[in-house]
């Protein structure tokens, strides 16, 4: 199998700076478009109808803002079995639609459409205070993960100085995650409960890919324990990069397909999940190689130095 002879410690600067380009990207078009909650994060309402044939969406965005006030959003999708179609009415960060309300529309639908046999499909309504407190509750399951993934790593590579390792895997995955919020910021995705997947998921892909380079990092110390340590670290990272190469490709092969059907039926449910999944996993497998190790090696020489002053 080949082998690669990357400088890693060299190529650090040139990937942060790629990060730090399309962090400051993410900042700006989050003020200018700002980012979208779901209502379970934000409260609202959504409201699904089943119809046949075909309807045009200012048609249906005619209709509902003569029945109701609030500002909303219409997404159209098709069922992978059978031939149903549905369109969803979003209101978020509002309150609930009143069921006085929902009738209302309901009816104004049917009356306009009657010739598309519009049925009530779904209806969820959220208010804010759950909201508010739900997404706190997710914030909270996330830090839970990353302190495990401190903690996990700290002990497992403790031979190594497991805390440094530790908090420099974790820098990656803070990197992993920012991906994946600003993907859903560029591409106008909802932040939703599929996101909270995706995050947790990275968090334990991207940190599968780094343990392998640090358990081979551990492997090679032991058996050339004078060896310079970023020396050490580039040789280990050469060893397993095309083992990562081939992890995070047909890993993506998967996900893009997932992404082809949610284009091709309109799924937004499977669209939410796996865009941000594909960026997140594109960005575990750079971070694992060219961030997490290489910055370890910064904080060992750090110290090093610091000890040698002392």
């Amino acid at each position: 199998m080949r082998e690669f002879n990357i400088d890693f410690n060299k190529t650090l600067k040139k990937v942060l700076i790629v990060y730090f380009v399309i962090f400051l990207a993410g900042i700006v078009a989050a003020f200018v478009m700002g980012i979208s909650l779901d209502i379970n994060f934000s409260g609202g309402t959504k409201i699904s109808y089943s119809y046949s044939d075909e309807i045009a969406d200012k048609d249906i965005e005619a209709v509902v803002k003569e029945t109701i006030d609030n500002s909303f959003t219409i997404s159209k999708s098709t069922a992978l079995a059978g031939d149903t179609q549905t369109f969803e009415i979003s209101l978020v960060g509002k309150d609930a639609l009143s069921a006085e309300d929902q009738e209302a529309l309901t009816a104004a639908l049917t009356k306009k459409f009657e010739d598309n046999k519009i049925e009530l499909y779904n209806s969820t309504s959220v208010s804010p205070s759950i909201a508010g407190t739900f997404f706190a509750k997710s914030l909270v399951a996330v830090l839970i993960t990353a302190i495990g993934v401190v903690i996990y790593v700290g002990i497992r590579f403790r031979k190594i100085g497991g805390i440094s390792a530790a908090l420099t895997a974790l820098v990656a995955l803070v990197f992993d995650v920012l991906i994946t919020f600003f993907v859903c910021v560029f591409f106008r995705l909802q932040i939703d409960l599929n996101y909270i997947a995706v995050v947790l998921t990275i968090l334990g892909y991207s940190l599968n890919d780094t343990i392998v380079i640090y358990d081979r990092i551990r492997e090679n110390d032991k058996l050339n324990p004078d060896m310079e340590i970023g020396e050490l670290v580039n040789i280990s990272i050469n060893k397993v990069m095309i083992r990562n190469i081939v992890t995070s490709v047909t890993t993506c092969l998967a996900v893009i397909t997932i992404i082809v059907v949610s284009e091709l039926f309109g799924l937004t449910s499977l669209r939410t999940f796996a865009i941000p999944m594909a960026f997140g996993l594109v960005s575990g497998g750079i971070s694992s190689l060219f961030i997490s190790a290489p910055l370890w090696v910064i904080w060992k020489k750090h110290r090093a130095t610091k000890k040698a002053k002392a």
